[in-house]
């Protein structure tokens, strides 16, 4: 029975018949689409694999120990790489998310037409995972570390934005009043009205993105972005196995120190 509001008071209310059939009738639909996906995906699926993973899982781990300490070395080169990947593709977002925010956001768009214009970025970088922008960037650059940086940055610009413009029009119109009234210009309103207000947000953000960059950029090399996943790609293509287990842990220690690190920068600014 759902809840009702009646004079101050919360008050439970009958579901009327129509109302139940139109319930039961979700509750049977959804039933029969789960059946149906269900089958559907056990006719797609080799069960005899299935049923001799647990022996391949226990012999595929077993050729991982005990791992090769002595490619750790050639590890942090290549996380080295990763690591630029992700701090020059952030940084390249920033610089382009900011104007962007600002044309998309319906508080500081100078014209509707614009604003459109920044929402189809936003839409076009989001809508497109970062794996697939460095598949079609290799095409054009070649494998590499700036085909990696360039993936990581047209998807980075994105979500950057879109926050950053959400921000934008949620913020505090009253400093924003108060410097109008002194006769401040728009650029100057801007700067002293809108930044401060913004700055925290806004590291908080770009700090948030860079730790998501640092996983992003680990997958990358493994279609020819460069760093890290380029070596674990390697690895395993030469079923290198031992090696690749101490890719997987430089890859989780990082990704560890990257989570840590932006909580702290963000607990900082927030």
């Amino acid at each position: 029975m759902p809840l009702t509001e009646k004079d101050g008071l919360i008050q439970w209310t009958r579901k009327s018949r129509s109302e139940r059939i139109r319930e039961h009738l979700i509750w049977v639909g959804a039933a029969f689409l789960f059946v149906l996906a269900a089958r559907y995906i056990s006719g797609q699926t080799i069960w005899i694999f299935v049923l001799d993973a647990p022996r391949q899982a226990q012999d595929f781990i077993s050729r991982m120990f005990p791992p090769d300490v002595r490619y750790f070395n050639r590890a942090i080169g290549a996380l080295w790489d990763t690591i630029n990947i992700a701090v020059f593709g952030t940084l390249i977002a920033i610089v382009f998310s900011i104007p962007i925010a600002i044309l998309a956001a319906k508080n500081t768009t100078p014209h509707p037409t614009l604003r459109a214009m920044a929402l189809a970025v936003i839409v076009g970088s989001r809508s497109v995972n970062s794996l697939i922008w460095a598949l079609l960037i290799v095409q054009i650059t070649g494998p590499g570390l700036f085909a990696g940086v360039l993936a990581i940055g047209i998807r980075s610009v994105g979500m950057i934005s879109k926050l950053l413009y959400e921000s934008i029009e949620e913020i505090n119109r009253e400093p924003i009043e108060a410097t109008l009234a002194t006769g401040a210009s728009r650029a100057q309103t801007f700067v002293y009205a809108y930044i401060p207000q913004l700055m925290p947000i806004f590291v908080g953000i770009t700090v948030y993105r860079w730790e998501i960059n640092i996983r992003e950029s680990t997958i990358i090399g493994i279609v020819g972005g460069g760093g890290i996943g380029f070596l674990l790609n390697s690895a395993i293509n030469r079923l290198a196995w031992n090696q690749a287990v101490v890719i997987l842990i430089t890859i989780l220690a990082t990704v560890i120190v990257a989570e840590w690190v932006s909580a702290k920068v963000r607990a900082k600014v927030t």
